[in-house]
């Protein structure tokens, strides 16, 4: 079953990468359905969510994501990326210190907080 939920999984980010959101979110929804915690897919639908133009609740989305597994960077990077789209820099340059505080050769963030 793991396997098969992987493969789904895997289909949805690809699906979310080509911009499909629509498609990406109704695999996403059905590796929800068999594993309701799956932390990958819940961060993807919170980035389907901001390209889709709900920011509000892609911040909900990865601010809760980032509650619940505070040493995610890849979410964490993600919100940052998010306050920093919506123009919220304190909020996202605290996000990206933060990240460097806990992996110094973050590259991404490394490069994003030079605008800090």
């Amino acid at each position: 079953m793991t396997t098969d939920i992987d493969q789904i999984y895997q289909q949805a980010f690809q699906l979310r990468c080509e911009g499909r959101y629509s498609e990406a979110r109704v695999q996403l929804q059905k590796v929800l359905s068999a594993v309701p915690g799956h932390v990958d897919a819940l961060h993807q639908i919170g980035l389907i969510q901001n390209f889709e133009g709900d920011f509000d609740g892609s911040l909900a989305t990865l601010n809760n994501l980032c509650t619940l597994y505070p040493n995610n960077l890849g979410i964490r990077y993600d919100l940052a990326m998010t306050q920093m789209m919506l123009g919220m820099y304190e909020e996202a340059c605290a996000q990206l210190r933060y990240i460097l505080s806990v992996d110094p050769n973050h590259e991404l963030a490394a490069r994003q907080a030079t605008y800090c």
